[in-house]
Order: C-alpha cells, then sequence, then structure tokens
C-alpha cells in the first residue's frame, strides 16, 4: 500500500509515473467499439521511453476496436496508485530489440503467431495520483508533452 500524506511534487510523479512504466508488465487497455460499446481488456505492454507497445490476436475486441477508432485509454497501478494514460494507437512495429525485451518482460513472444500484431500507443495525456490529495495536481502530460 501507498503512503497517503503530503502530495507528491510534479517531477517526482513523473520520476514514479516513468518507473511504473518501465517495470509494470500489464496495464488495463479501454476501447471502444465504432458503435460505442466500451471494452475492458488488460494486456502486457512495453514502454521503450516514447511509445507502449502492446500485442492481442487481430480478431479480439481489442485489436478490431483500435482499427475503427484509434483512441485508447490505459491504466496502470493500484486503485490508490493509479497511472491513466489517453493515447492514439496505430500499427507502428517496436525494433527487433523492442520486440525482444517485449517477450521478455511479458513472458509472451507474439512474433511467430499468426495474426497477433504489435500495437503503437502514443501517449497524448497522462495523469498520476495517490489519494485525494493529489487530484488536483494529477496531470504529467498535456497533448503529448510533459509538464515537468
Amino acid at each position: 500500500m501507498v503512503e497517503s500524506g503530503v502530495p507528491r511534487a510534479l517531477a517526482v510523479r513523473r520520476r514514479d509515473c516513468l518507473r511504473r512504466l518501465e517495470d509494470d508488465v500489464d496495464a488495463w487497455v479501454a476501447t471502444a467499439s465504432p458503435e460505442g460499446t466500451p471494452y475492458l481488456m488488460p494486456l502486457s505492454f512495453l514502454w521503450n521511453g516514447e511509445c507502449l507497445f502492446l500485442s492481442t490476436a487481430a480478431s479480439n475486441p481489442t485489436a478490431r476496436n483500435l482499427r475503427a477508432n484509434p483512441a485508447v485509454q490505459l491504466t496502470l497501478g493500484e486503485l490508490r496508485d493509479v497511472v491513466h494514460i489517453s493515447g492514439v494507437a496505430d500499427a507502428g512495429q517496436p525494433t527487433a530489440a523492442e520486440a525482444q525485451a517485449f517477450a521478455d518482460k511479458a513472458g509472451f513472444d507474439p512474433r511467430p503467431l499468426a495474426n497477433y500484431p504489435f500495437i503503437r500507443i502514443t501517449p497524448t495525456k497522462v495523469q498520476a495520483w495517490r489519494e485525494v490529495g493529489e487530484i488536483a495536481g494529477r496531470l504529467l502530460m498535456r497533448d503529448g508533452v510533459w509538464l515537468a
């Protein structure tokens, strides 16, 4: 459990957010169908310092939804230590080293599987907060630019 108390400075929140992006293996990924039906799925990810790479079967609702509507939301962390990311998905491919890092981190290698594409998520907005005292200053990234 994360200690509550004095809100973290913006630079500390960014550092904690980046640590979570580097260390966490899975995120909750929220998409919507063309009809607007929400879909939430846990997926493994790799953060390369600029974007996240995910992989799921091309026929799964997450992949289908992102092909139709590239807007995506991802959430990392626990209920009282949240990193919330809004982003845009595309079919960008990881480098060979990034694909191997994904496989090592996730314990799952989509490369030899048919119809298991990588999906690149470029963050446009990042928020992080613990407890109610940090909600007011939760914005870390706006329009793809880090604020700290």
